[in-house]
């Protein structure tokens, strides 16, 4: 009996000892007491909730009291891809997921590196070998790839931006500690760069006149404003980089959407990249992979930190710590976009977007507006008229056309006075949606 009583008692006390604290409130309901965890102060930082989720939050508390128009709604705001996966790159997905229901064809873990066969072929089908396949890293998707990016660098780095730009370059640089607070007049960070790139500089900054910054972040073509650098910019751009000792990390999510003759695709097709450029990609706009989830980065051999050390070596660390690769089945898929078949179905799918562009890029012109991107990007930035707040044009839009866009500012303090337009939606609504601006939007 006391042998039994021990273990009870030794039972509920570690039981005990890993339940919740509590407390009893004077209404007597029970509540949690708080941790004596101290939040990160780098969170507190951020500015509000994350660009696209607050897009999400506006439209669904728009909705909530308007359920009526629910059937209404046509999504030009998140670049989310809406077009089924081509049956040639599907089969590869399937394939891959078969194998793994058989004895011969099972796989478990896989290098977290990525297949070697995957990694060979981006080097060959997408960069001609300008690279080489141990320098490719597959990974779950770019935006991933952005953090992991800054987990190499750490907190004592300085940060440049475009303004506007894609809200991640910011953000992860903000939790990661390398900035302070925001600048409430300016909506800006303090210890990051911003470069303006507005439609008097052609959307590429005056990169002499910016001061230094140990990375700097450029994508290209560019969320938001579909620009895309020229060959001649892009090495400036290098030039620049390696002159002033800074790391430039590139993304060439969109390089697909390039239909233009000498804009290049990667940063390595320009001299002397490998020595100062990392370039992140994805196959989310390539293949309609935004739910499945595959992308690559390539650090080249040549990059090196100031005391030597090879930036590879250090990512590969993150790579091997922090992620089991991608999904097996995901790297068929992969494989299957880089056949010559899957590449002609992303070359189809590519053009069914330029053409939605187009059509929405033509509507806002008709009305009058200056329009920017359109043609080597998925995505149209619309210029308002003097004084028009981009978020007010949002909230109008939403409530009276029914249409969803982003506003410029939430790229930025440079992009506002402008608004994004995402060619991804199907046909129909675009045609569709193209109406209701004109109605909506006339000047």
């Amino acid at each position: 009996m006391k042998l039994t009583s021990a273990i009870t008692l030794l039972t509920l006390a570690t039981a005990s000892a890993f339940a919740p604290s509590s407390t009893t409130t004077r209404n007597g309901n029970t509540a949690l007491s708080m941790s004596g965890v101290t939040r990160n102060p780098n969170f507190a930082k951020l500015a509000g909730g994350y660009l696209f989720p607050e897009i999400g939050r506006r439209r669904n508390a728009y909705l909530a009291e308007n359920p009526d128009m629910a059937d209404r709604i046509i999504s030009l705001g998140i670049g989310d891809t809406t077009q089924p996966i081509p049956e040639h790159i599907l089969g590869g997905l399937v394939g891959a997921a078969s194998k793994l229901g058989t004895k011969e064809g099972y796989s478990g873990y896989g290098a977290e590196q990525g297949m070697g066969d995957l990694r060979a072929k981006i080097a060959d089908k997408l960069y001609n070998g300008i690279i080489k396949d141990s320098e490719v890293f597959v990974s779950d998707g770019a935006k991933c790839d952005i953090m992991r990016v800054q987990q190499v660098f750490g907190p004592g780095v300085v940060t440049a931006v475009q303004d506007p730009s894609y809200p991640v370059y910011v953000d992860t640089s903000v939790m990661m500690g390398q900035t302070g607070d925001i600048n409430t007049e300016t909506s800006q960070y303090d210890n990051i760069v911003y470069m303006p790139c507005t439609a008097e500089n052609d959307f590429f900054p005056d990169i002499d006149n910016i001061p230094r910054a140990d990375i700097v972040y450029f994508c290209s073509p560019n969320n938001p404003t579909g620009a895309a650098a020229t060959k001649e910019q892009l090495e400036k751009l290098v030039k620049v980089c390696k002159e002033r000792g800074s790391i430039l990390v590139f993304d060439a999510a969109y390089a697909p959407f390039i239909r233009s003759e000498g804009v290049p695709k990667s940063i390595f097709e320009i001299d002397g990249a490998r020595e100062v450029a990392i370039e992140c990609n994805s196959f989310s706009k390539y293949a309609g992979f935004t739910g499945v989830r595959l992308g690559w980065t390539v650090v080249p051999d040549e990059l090196t930190f100031s005391d030597g050390t090879l930036v590879r070596d250090d990512f590969n660390r993150v790579m091997t710590t922090a992620f089991n690769g991608a999904s097996n089945i995901v790297q068929g898929g992969g494989l299957a976009c880089l056949d010559d078949e899957g590449l002609g179905e992303i070359n189809t799918l590519i053009d069914y977007y330029l053409e939605n562009a187009k059509l929405l890029k033509d509507a806002m012109e008709e009305l009058g507006y200056d329009v920017y991107g359109g043609t080597d990007a998925p995505y149209v930035f619309v210029k308002l008229p003097e004084g028009k707040s981009s978020w007010d044009t949002f909230s109008e839009i939403l409530e009276k056309a029914q249409v969803v866009t982003i506003p410029g500012a939430g790229f930025g303090p440079g992009g506002e006075g402008y608004l994004r337009l995402s060619a991804f939606a199907p046909r129909d609504t675009v045609i569709e949606a193209c109406e209701r601006l004109k109605k909506q939007m006339a000047m």
